[in-house]
Order: C-alpha cells, then sequence, then structure tokens
C-alpha cells in the first residue's frame, strides 16, 4: 500500500519525513515506504536517504557517516515497502563500514556500502562558493517556473516535492529557453523546520541531491524533461559529508557535467550552506537519452 500524494496546496516537508521513518524488522533490518508520484517509480533521492539512515541507526553515535557509495539495481515501486538490510562489515576505532542493500517483491532495487568515521582534528581546506550564486529569495519558485503547464509530472513538481527548489539558471521543467551551459545553481530548502537531529539532516541531504543531478546534461544539449522521447535514470550515487548542516534552511547545489558520452552523462555536485560552508560533495552517473 502507497503512502497517497497530499490533496491540499499547502505545500510540506512531510514526504521526506515520512522517508526516513524507518521501521525495525529484525536484527539491523528497517521496513521503509515512498511517496506516491506520477511514474510510479521509487524517487531515487529516496532511496539513498533511507538506505544512508538505515545505516545510521546501526551506528554508535560517536561516529557520523563520512561517505556512500550505491548503485540503482532496478526501478523502486512506490506501491510497495522496501526492506534494508544492513550488514555490520566492520567497527573499528575510528571507522565504521556498513553494507545496505533494499529489497521489493523478493528482489534487490540498491545496494550501497558506506563508511562512518569518528570526528577528529586534523588539516583542513575547502573550496569557495562560487561568488555568482546569487539570493535564492529572488529567484522563481518551481511553480512560477511552471506557470500553467500541464504536462504529466507539473502538479507533482509544483506542491508535492519535500522541498522548494530554485534553479539559476533558470529550469528546464518544460522547455529549453537559456544559454546551452553544463554548470547550474539549485537552491534547495525543506518547506517547513526538520528535528534537530544531525543525522536526520545529513540523510536529507542525500535526498535532494537526486532531484536535479542529470539537469547540467539536459541543459547543455538542449533538452527539457517533458520533451517527448526524453529517458533518464540514476545508475549510481557517490557521496561525501564533510560539515553538518540543515536542510531546512538554504542549500546551494552547485552542479556541473564534465563528460557525456556511449548513453550515459555524469553528474558531479558541491552543496553549500547559505553561509558559505561546503557541506558535501556528490558525484552520480545516469542513463541520458535525447530525441
Amino acid at each position: 500500500m502507497t503512502t497517497p500524494m497530499p490533496t491540499e496546496t499547502a505545500r510540506t516537508s512531510a514526504p521526506l519525513r515520512d522517508a526516513l521513518d524507518l521501521r525495525k524488522d529484525g536484527d539491523d533490518a528497517f521496513v521503509a515506504r515512498h511517496q506516491g508520484i506520477p511514474s510510479g517509480r521509487a524517487y531515487g533521492g529516496e532511496l539513498v536517504a533511507q538506505a544512508v539512515h538505515a545505516t545510521t541507526l546501526t551506528c554508535d553515535d560517536d561516529r557520523r557517516i563520512h561517505s556512500f557509495h550505491g548503485y540503482f539495481l532496478r526501478a523502486g515501486d512506490v506501491r510497495a515497502p522496501t526492506r534494508w538490510e544492513v550488514e555490520r562489515v566492520r567497527d573499528g576505532r575510528g571507522f565504521s563500514h556498513r553494507a545496505v542493500r533494499g529489497v521489493q517483491h523478493g528482489r534487490e532495487v540498491f545496494r550501497a556500502m558506506a563508511q562512518f568515521g569518528v570526528p577528529a582534528a586534523g588539516v583542513e581546506h575547502a573550496v569557495e562558493p562560487p561568488a555568482d550564486l546569487g539570493d535564492p529569495e529572488a529567484l522563481p519558485t518551481t511553480a512560477e517556473a511552471l506557470g500553467d503547464a500541464d504536462t504529466r509530472d507539473a502538479e507533482y513538481w509544483r506542491h508535492h516535492r519535500s522541498v522548494d527548489i530554485r534553479h539559476s539558471p533558470s529550469a528546464v521543467y518544460t522547455r529549453h529557453d537559456g544559454a546551452r551551459v553544463r554548470r547550474q545553481t539549485v537552491w534547495l530548502r525543506a518547506w517547513d523546520r526538520l528535528p534537530d537531529d544531525p543525522a536526520l539532516h545529513r540523510s536529507a541531504l542525500a535526498y535532494v541531491c537526486d532531484y536535479t543531478m542529470l539537469e547540467p546534461i539536459l541543459r547543455a544539449h538542449g533538452a527539457a524533461w517533458a520533451d517527448e522521447g526524453v529517458v533518464t535514470a540514476s545508475l549510481d550515487h557517490a557521496m561525501w559529508w564533510h560539515h553538518d548542516g540543515r536542510i531546512d534552511g538554504w542549500v546551494a547545489l552547485v552542479q556541473d557535467s564534465p563528460v557525456a558520452t556511449r548513453g550515459t552523462g555524469l553528474g558531479t555536485a558541491r552543496l553549500f550552506s547559505a553561509d558559505g560552508r561546503l557541506l558535501a560533495s556528490v558525484v552520480q552517473e545516469g542513463l541520458v537519452r535525447l530525441p
């Protein structure tokens, strides 16, 4: 049984909170449900966030997730729960390693490895955010960018995603009307306040990354998500957390596509807090077919 899409027009981050509400189902196993979306396929960021959260629930509080490498094996079914099975590969003095797999209908839909570390003092440096990030409050909302578009996903994009998403340059939901550039900034913020749990916000950062990681590839080739014949699918996802931040405050996802070849495209991204702190780095490869 799937979680229904909300019928009210008030935007809410309830789908994100619900996605991370994992129910224990045996030793180091958890069950999670999915938001209903028009395609019927579980949102990839939701799968990543659930896998991250499941591994987190098996680690002691003295360590936090450092890196994550996962593969999308099959499309997730929003009508069915996913059982997340975690293997405690190793627990050392400074690091812990976990393997996790998501199972639906007796088949794996996702598999990943995660590394956790005890925070320690050491050398520090980080890239600065781009100077042209701009002001997210001055950018159009998704609903404003879509206007009166009535494609299959338009209502979901407008009202049912868990975060406020604003693009610079403009989004390419239904049309491509800007320069064919490979870099863009996407500002993200949960619609309402989330619990004060740093581990939850780390999982939430993973949740939001899959929304737009492949968009620079479409932009570079003059395509839009809703164009007839456009097919995209996330193949793998790697992420590194550097500093803690909150997803209920503005976060800038600065993304780029360095290469596309053999029917796939690579997306890279850095997530910055509004005050310029580098929170995480992300790399994803996806299937991209254009008309």
